[in-house]
């Protein structure tokens, strides 16, 4: 129609969308998962910009100008007057769409909820600060890297078991969930990196309730597709 307003994004390979919208510019990695998972979960339509990251093409100025860091995921959410919110890293965005988007406040305590919120921050920021970055080194030094690296490998796949270890604790003494009484965020963020520790030679059943954990989440409704996002 000719009175849609339409949003350049300065995206070269997509086509320009008419607001309002949410974009969604992803990898279906761990990271990206999150965001996906979350955004099935609530059933929230968005556009779906595949950025192939073996290219670099999230080193283009353009995707820069998105995120400074040139690294997925990115979201854009358009309101009706074409005024654009964007976002990067995975904590932020999961924030924000559980702040914004998750209205019944299904997997996301908002700042009423008091101790439960800031449980949440705490266990998502432990996902992307300790976590996430302790398995991607053992990722990398595991199954990536060109060059055998015994000490890199040694140490980063003991971190992650480390962390593993917390996760455990936390598990046992809270029911089976990181916040809360139900799946969160936070167990959103946590579970498409957890569920690849085969891919590291991590044993998951020295950690009996996180591998209870990991089975409980992949039957939740929803789960799946999220993942599958590609």
């Amino acid at each position: 129609m000719s009175n849609q307003l339409l949003v350049d994004e300065g995206d070269p390979d997509y086509e320009k969308l008419a607001a309002p919208y949410l974009k969604l510019y992803s990898l279906g990695t761990p990271n990206g998962q999150k965001v996906t998972t979350y955004l099935r979960l609530l059933n929230v339509p968005y556009h779906y910009r595949k950025i192939d990251i073996s290219t670099n093409v999230q080193k283009e100025p353009w995707f820069i100008n998105l995120n400074p860091n040139g690294r997925i995921p990115a979201l854009s959410d358009v309101d009706a007057n074409g005024k654009r919110t964007t976002l990067f890293e995975t904590a932020a965005i999961l924030l924000y769409l559980g702040e914004k988007y998750d209205t019944e406040r299904k997997y996301y305590y908002s700042i009423n909820d008091g101790d439960l919120y800031w449980d949440q921050t705490k266990w998502l920021v432990f996902q992307v600060a300790s976590h996430a970055p302790y398995q991607g080194q053992a990722n990398h030094f595991l199954i990536y890297a060109k060059e055998d690296v015994p000490y890199g490998k040694n140490r980063y796949k003991a971190e992650t078991e480390r962390v593993f270890g917390v996760f455990e604790i936390r598990l046992k003494e809270n029911n089976g969930w990181l916040v809360g009484d139900h799946l969160n965020i936070a167990d959103i963020a946590a579970f498409p990196w957890i569920r690849h520790y085969g891919a590291i030679g991590i044993d998951i059943d020295q950690f009996p309730h996180l591998k209870a954990w990991i089975e409980k989440i992949e039957k939740i409704d929803g789960i799946q597709d999220g993942l599958n996002v590609r």
